[in-house]
């Protein structure tokens, strides 16, 4: 019997990717399998969404691993490259990068190669995090352009800052800097908008979208669930009941003994923990599934188990299957009573969760 699974559901990502594409039917769309595709597998996630249009990811080793185990498709690197030594990598391995700084720009400038490569100038447009200042990107953009390996036309891109708050006008302004910087310019492909732009702000939609968290069936605005979408969830998180204790009222359980039952009940041990990533943050009360009914959390969450309060007339049994969050118990709920984020739930799952792939 194995404990903490997630079982990916291919049908559901291959479906997700589907309806994305859909909604910007014009532009190419980019399957981002970073983080280790976002906790469901990026090699499995890769070699199901074969026709994706391109795949990215955050850093170069998560590329090299896509290519040496055989993934053909178009890899962007998110994040860059950080050192003169990545650049020949970039070749070798057939990848397209982010630009985003000085540094890089000098890196290309020193090197020379017979091959070419592609490049996306990233444009800081708000987000202030990465990407070339507007004041200064007039300049980086000649240098780029002077550059004789560097494939031609430049592609540019920019990430927003507050996609997923729907009445802020901030967005709009960040696209409205975008188009005013490349106006007048020969560029090649451009890319603004990511899993917010893509269902919020359809004006942001240009030659490459880039689909991450929506890819996976899981809404950027939690108060806007996927299934508004079409989006179904690609991952199920379960485990087993390994004991099941009587509780008397007035007994607390867990650590620090956070929870004391008003009545007599029966208590599940359930073997799943913040070891697992199942994160120790999560409160009392939040619900999980099994044997088709939602019972609560209690006590607090420890490194290899929780307990959950399966009520004094429980019929479950040892081994019965407990579902932390899936089809029908969204992920976007769990997020909203904890106050997390279902990037951060996702992400954060150990390697000791066991990756089960079904269809």
């Amino acid at each position: 019997m194995k404990a903490a699974t997630a079982v990916i559901y291919r049908s559901a990502l291959t479906h997700n990717y589907k309806t994305i594409k859909s909604m910007s039917p014009k532009s190419h769309l980019m399957a981002v399998v970073k983080a280790n595709g976002y906790g469901h597998g990026a090699l499995e996630v890769a070699s199901t969404l074969t026709h994706a249009d391109y795949l990215g990811v955050a850093r170069i080793d998560e590329a090299i691993a896509l290519r040496e185990a055989g993934v053909e498709a178009k890899i962007l690197l998110l994040e860059g490259f950080v050192s003169e030594e990545c650049v020949p990598s970039l070749l070798k391995y057939n990848l397209e990068t982010v630009i985003h700084c000085h540094e890089q720009v000098m890196m290309l400038e020193k090197f020379n190669s017979a091959t070419s490569i592609k490049i996306w100038l990233k444009l800081d447009t708000g987000m202030h995090r990465l990407g070339i200042r507007l004041d200064e990107a007039d300049a980086i953009f000649e240098r780029i352009c002077n550059i004789s390996w560097i494939e031609k036309p430049i592609n540019v891109m920019t990430h927003f800052a507050c996609s997923d708050e729907l009445n802020n006008p901030f967005t709009n302004d960040q696209i409205d800097r975008f188009d005013g910087f490349i106006q007048h310019k020969v560029v090649g492909q451009t890319s603004l908008a990511a899993s917010g732009g893509i269902l919020f702000w359809p004006q942001s939609h240009r030659h490459l979208n880039r689909a991450g968290i929506i890819l996976y069936g899981i809404s950027p605005v939690l108060q806007k669930p996927a299934s508004d979408f079409g989006l179904s969830p690609v991952m199920q998180l379960e485990s087993r009941l390994i004991a099941i204790r009587r509780h008397s009222q007035g007994e607390s359980v867990g650590y620090n003994a956070t929870w004391v039952s008003p009545r007599d009940t029966v208590i599940g041990v359930v073997a799943i923990g913040y070891g697992d990533g199942y994160s120790r943050s999560i409160k009392n009360g939040t619900p999980v599934l099994i044997n088709g009914r939602e019972v609560p959390l209690v006590g607090r969450v420890s490194m290899d188990m929780i307990t959950i309060d399966l009520g004094p007339d429980a019929l479950d049994k040892v081994g019965d299957k407990v579902v932390l969050w899936g089809q029908d118990l969204p992920i976007e709920r769990i997020a909203h009573l904890n106050n997390l984020s279902p990037y951060e739930l996702m992400t954060q799952l150990t390697s000791r969760v066991n990756l089960v792939y079904a269809d």
